[in-house]
């Protein structure tokens, strides 16, 4: 009786773990952080939000460890960009049923909103790259500019999107999911007027980028980028390219050059030494912004904040 009662001890411990560890692994998965905080929004309290890109890693470049596989096998849902953004995804992505994955950039609602890769340097004053600068094609993967998190408008799109595969997933949570999405909707709808207020006097401040990844961003809020420079975040320029780069950012009048957070100090100084430039940093992934439930809308707000900082000066 005493070996039935261990067996039966034994198992039923064992069914708990098995299903803790399969609920510990459950989640929405998002490929970059951008999308997981809008994952967040709208899984809050019903699931839970993992990023798989580690802070300080490329969504460019990233090669997927076997723990991700298994994040991504257990998953709840999957949110990316697609192929052309997260290549390192596909092959895993590929392998799960239609219904625990969705490609944002692939919405019917989204597509028409996709910009060229050479759309955000449309602009009316005419953008003139550095000599040597690579081409839009050398940032974008394909014919599109992919970094769609950066619109309000593809953001509440995508929010919409997660909202309705979580209430395909798990129907008995629609009125907590319904009640997430009215939220994350009216929340991201003030930050954009709030964002707007404090980018509106900064039009026609011309500037330039280390990345060429800000277009929805600079078309949505009538931000005046003058061009881009392809720079290692690593390696400060050679005198010849310091030149190039210089000569350009005083030819177009530029109040500042941003880098991003992988860039150490000693090249962004170097880049706008000797001229009346200010230097300021981009994080176009939220690098600083914690996981939640509010977490897009203090983003955006943030991204905003580091391109005023910057611009408007003293």
């Amino acid at each position: 009786m005493l070996h039935k009662k261990t067996l039966l001890f034994a198992a039923f411990s064992a069914a708990l773990w098995g299903s803790a560890a399969t609920g510990a692994q459950a989640a929405v998965v998002a490929s970059i952080k951008p999308l997981g905080f809008i994952a967040a929004a709208i899984a809050d309290g019903v699931t839970g939000t993992e990023v798989l890109l580690p802070d300080g890693a490329s969504e460019h470049d990233y090669a997927l460890r076997p723990s991700d596989v298994k994040r991504l096998q257990g998953a709840d849902l999957v949110v990316w960009v697609g192929p052309e953004m997260e290549a390192f995804m596909q092959k895993s992505v590929r392998q799960l049923p239609e219904k625990k994955q969705l490609e944002l950039a692939a919405l019917a609602g989204v597509k028409p909103l996709l910009m060229k890769g050479g759309d955000d340097d449309d602009h009316e004053h005419g953008e003139e790259h550095a000599p040597g600068a690579k081409s839009d094609e050398d940032h974008h993967h394909g014919e599109y500019n992919l970094h769609i998190w950066l619109s309000p408008d593809i953001a509440r799109l995508s929010a919409v999107a997660i909202h309705d595969k979580l209430v395909e997933l798990m129907p008995e949570n629609r009125a907590k999911l319904d009640a997430n999405l009215k939220d994350f909707e009216s929340g991201l709808a003030d930050a954009d007027k709030q964002v707007g207020s404090v980018l509106s006097p900064l039009k026609g401040k011309g500037y330039f980028v280390f990345h060429d990844a800000y277009g929805y961003f600079e078309k949505h809020y009538g931000l005046t980028p003058l061009g881009h420079f392809t720079v290692n975040p690593e390696i400060q320029p050679g005198a010849q390219r310091l030149h190039e780069i210089r000569t350009q950012l005083v030819e177009h009048k530029a109040v500042c050059v941003f880098a991003e957070p992988q860039f150490r100090p000693a090249v962004i100084n170097a880049v706008a030494r000797g001229t009346n430039v200010r230097s300021g940093t981009l994080d176009p992934l939220g690098i600083e912004v914690a996981l939640g439930k509010n977490s897009y809308m203090q983003f955006m707000t943030s991204l905003a904040n580091q391109y005023a900082s910057c611009l408007k000066g003293d």
